[in-house]
């Protein structure tokens, strides 16, 4: 039966439902004095003048710095742009990539609640819900650091979880993550493809995310939809993600296709999430319905997609309080994973907590943070010319690359496993740490480096 039949099942779900996104913030004004649209948010795809003025007002681009950009940036229109243009520290949020890939782990309690399921259906109901659930956090404007050549992020105290992800390639620039607990296993191999398309640009996830469920040992393969950042230099910035996002149980053939609706004038469609649960035999089983920003539910079906007499619409999931007026619209679990309460006693000096542009730019001195970054960016081409010259290739330290090369729509991608290396670091970290030896976390130096500065953690 294939994917949700999108438009044509309107009936059942505009009732219900109402959008979504996955690196930006959403861009709306309320029309005011127009009967019957008080209230309604405005989508500028063109952006404006008021737009652009307002983002200015956030300390981002002044009229001087969006047109230099301009000019530069018209040369890359088509190409893709990913680690090519170096940008202002203004535009940078306090996090790095590898912080962002952690920030799906927030509602983890879905993975547990997949993991006691006994319903295969209802499996995929919780398991896609905790995939929805981490796009509120990644629909933020602001542009997390690029990751230094072996930099690492290690994350603890939330829901039993082990956290580590590491910066395994340069160019092009890839990412690997591993999470696990006592009711599933984490893992991502992320390679990010743009295409700049002039004043907006085309995010492509090319990855390979799965997720293993210890209880029956099944694997979940994750396949989200592109994003799409508008009004990336003039007007307000705003981000659209519209199409499928596929979930399929690798063990049992069964599979959720969600739809993600794009964004209309006057918000039309914004933040809609809506699709069904198919048996392997691709038969609807589970409808599901709601809105990324909100929350999701799910209800049982018959073969046509119609809900079953008798059953009523539940929820699974919603988004859980965040922070008034925050700066850089972090929620409470964002702020939890820029904190050194987070980390575990002995931090590795990998760690982007303590990399001096992140930690500048938190602390509000943006000239430091300016300054840092480029000095950062400095010593790893260094690090890439005494590689080269000692004829020495980069070795990841938490992950190995495998000889897998996994398909996805938008290209192939190499494989990084998990090599079990960083549970044996912790556990030897953790029997020899005592009140008399702990380390301030912050005075650690930042040092991802492994030619001419090997770190001696």
């Amino acid at each position: 039966m294939g994917s949700p039949k999108k438009n044509e099942n309107k009936g059942f779900f505009a009732a219900m439902t109402s959008g979504f996104s996955m690196f930006g913030t959403a861009v709306s004004r309320s029309v005011n004095g127009v009967q019957g649209n008080e209230g309604v948010e405005v989508i500028n795809p063109e952006g404006g003048k008021e737009d652009a003025e307002e983002e200015a007002q956030k300390g981002r681009w002044k009229d001087e710095e969006r047109d230099s950009y301009w000019k530069m940036m018209q040369k890359y229109i088509g190409s893709d742009i990913t680690s090519m243009v170096t940008l202002p520290v203004v535009i940078f949020e306090p996090m790095t990539m590898l912080q962002k890939m952690a920030e799906i782990m927030e509602y983890s309690h879905l993975l547990d609640q997949a993991d006691e399921c006994e319903d295969p259906y209802l499996r995929l109901v919780y398991a896609s819900s905790w995939a929805i659930s981490v796009y509120y956090a990644f629909q933020r404007t602001w542009k997390p650091f690029n990751p230094i050549l072996g930099e690492t992020y290690e994350m603890v105290n939330h829901g039993g979880i082990s956290f580590i992800s590491e910066q395994v390639s340069h160019h092009p620039p890839m990412s690997a993550g591993h999470a696990e607990n006592e009711h599933f296993i984490y893992d991502i191999t992320s390679k990010l493809k743009t295409k700049l398309l002039g004043n907006s640009v085309d995010v492509y996830p090319v990855g390979r995310t799965r997720v293993t469920l210890k209880k029956d040992g099944v694997v979940l393969d994750l396949v989200p939809p592109l994003t799409k950042i508008h009004n990336l230099i003039f007007g307000r910035t705003w981000v659209d993600s519209p199409g499928e996002m596929v979930m399929t149980n690798l063990t049992t053939g069964d599979k959720v296709v969600l739809y993600f609706q794009p964004c209309g004038w006057f918000g039309s469609g914004r933040y809609e999430v809506d699709g069904y649960v198919y048996s392997a035999a691709e038969e609807p089983k589970i409808m599901m319905t709601g809105k990324w920003n909100e929350k999701m539910s799910y209800q049982p079906c018959d073969a046509e997609g119609e809900p079953l007499p008798g059953t009523e619409l539940k929820e699974v999931w919603h988004l859980a309080d965040v922070p008034k007026n925050d700066k850089f619209q972090y929620t409470h679990f964002a702020h939890k994973i820029n904190s050194f309460d987070t980390a575990p006693a002995k931090l590795l000096a990998s760690d982007s907590r303590i990399r001096p542009d992140r930690y500048s730019l938190e602390q509000g001195d943006l000239s430091k943070a300016g300054s840092e970054k480029h000095s950062l960016e400095e010593r790893q081409r260094a690090e890439k010319r005494t590689r080269e010259t000692k004829g020495q290739k980069f070795t990841p330290r938490w992950f190995d690359l495998t000889d897998e090369i996994t398909p996805t729509p938008w290209g192939d991608i190499e494989v990084y496993q998990y090599n079990g290396k960083y549970n044996e670091h912790r556990d030897t970290a953790e029997s020899s740490s005592s009140a008399s030896n702990e380390t301030d976390l912050k005075s650690i130096e930042f040092n991802p480096w492994q030619y001419g500065n090997i770190s001696t953690e």
